[in-house]
């Protein structure tokens, strides 16, 4: 019943189609730019005063465009958690079981308010949540041998309670796809050859030796970028990535013209090359609306499906990839972040950010590990198993605790590595 933590790759422009979600779940973060805009500043020689041409304004004006990103991306993951412990609650509530408490995230108490013997409360780590019910609660009131304490419910009542987030979670990603279709319509795109180059930080590598804004990289090294561009992409950051302090031949074409530039990265902190550029595919958007009911029902289940399939897919690459792919592995902040370029670039690209997180919820709190769903169903099916014939309770208990433990510290962890990975945080390094 908690949150996972799957993983995105930082995209550019707004649309995530079924063919790049394996990169979404797979996240480099190195692209994903909280970048503040400002407007060219003169340095007058003889006074030294720096003339800030709307610097403040735009800086101004910056700080709230990636704070309102932000939120809107912090409150896209809130309703998918949630979305997803309600559907414990409902499933619960429904059938009459005891519930005793309602948690988005975990932790320290930052809020609470109780009603109908129900503790609802916001927790310090955003990493999840849960629902909470009175079984073995010492201080509950309740007798061990209520049958509407959810351990003494047939095998099925509890399948249903276990299994009703990751339902809640499917249905949510659906109605999302559904009224993006008939609202904004479905985004299509064209590939074209190259990265384009959206942005150029001020005072950046990038800046420094020439790169501007608009550019479109056609190669790098001598090798020819790949099609589509989100592979690219990719490709670029590995190349920089490696390259600290050595330059990097780049074939750029700018307007008509197509030429040769040297980019020599900067060091991060951690030792890998940064140029300090937003890099977006070069792809050409376009939009699908249904002319009837009919076709935005069957919009939405391609989409739907196509979507589902993709994200089956990439959890199929991950697990059969692992020692590349863990330290890949995002939590929280990396996903907030993906979020928040993702509403700068278009707030309608949050339509399919949020089906995809939904999707991606739903199928890995399906694993069978500790302290997920999946875990909590595999140990009813082992009592099926055993004819009925529960685990001891102090097995279960362990179990559940040591998954719950490690969830917090891979959170924490996670928490701590993304947030240094943050562009701004780099700068401070």
């Amino acid at each position: 019943m908690k949150l996972s933590n799957p993983t995105f790759h930082a995209v550019h422009p707004p649309h995530i189609s079924s063919k790049h979600i394996h990169l979404l779940h797979r996240s480099l973060i190195s692209i994903a730019r909280a970048v503040f805009y400002t407007s060219r500043v003169d340095i007058h020689l003889e006074t030294g005063l720096i003339l800030g041409h709307g610097l403040f304004l735009d800086l101004i004006l910056g700080i709230s465009r990636v704070l309102q990103s932000v939120l809107e991306a912090a409150a896209v993951l809130t309703a998918i958690i949630v979305v997803h412990e309600s559907g414990h609650f409902l499933a619960a509530y429904l059938q009459g079981i005891h519930v005793s408490k309602f948690a988005v995230g975990f932790g320290p108490i930052l809020a609470k308010f109780n009603s109908n013997n129900v503790e609802y409360s916001i927790r310090a780590f955003p990493l999840g949540g849960f629902v909470g019910f009175p079984d073995n609660d010492p201080q509950s009131d309740i007798p061990v041998d209520d049958e509407n304490l959810l351990k003494n419910r047939p095998i099925l009542d509890r399948v249903i309670v276990i299994s009703a987030g990751v339902i809640a979670n499917i249905i949510f990603a659906y109605t999302i796809i559904f009224v993006q279709v008939l609202s904004v319509g479905l985004p299509v795109q064209e590939a074209f050859p190259g990265v384009i180059v959206p942005d150029v930080r001020p005072f950046s590598a990038a800046s420094r030796d020439g790169l501007l804004a608009g550019d479109v990289i056609l190669e790098v090294n001598g090798s020819e970028l790949p099609k589509p561009g989100f592979n690219a992409v990719s490709e670029i950051v590995d190349v920089v990535k490696k390259n600290p302090s050595k330059y990097v031949l780049l074939k750029v074409k700018r307007g008509q013209e197509d030429f040769e530039l040297r980019v020599t990265p900067d060091e991060n902190y951690d030792g890998t090359g940064k140029i300090g550029v937003q890099l977006s595919p070069n792809v050409k958007l376009s939009k699908v609306r249904p002319n009837n009911f009919m076709e935005v029902i069957s919009y939405t289940g391609k989409e739907f499906w196509g979507l589902t399939f993709s994200v089956l897919d990439s959890l199929k690459q991950t697990v059969l990839n692992f020692s590349q792919t863990a330290s890949k592995v995002s939590g929280p902040v990396a996903i907030i972040a993906v979020g928040a370029e993702v509403a700068r670039s278009n707030v309608d690209g949050l339509y399919q950010f949020a089906a995809v997180l939904n999707l991606n919820l739903a199928v890995i709190n399906l694993l069978p590990l500790p302290a997920l769903d999946g875990g909590s169903l595999a140990l009813i099916l082992v009592e099926a198993a055993r004819g009925g014939r529960k685990l001891p309770l102090e097995v279960e208990q362990g179990i559940m605790s040591s998954g719950i433990t490690l969830v917090i510290f891979l959170g924490l962890f996670l928490i701590v590595r993304d947030t240094l990975n943050l562009d701004f945080i780099k700068d401070l390094l």
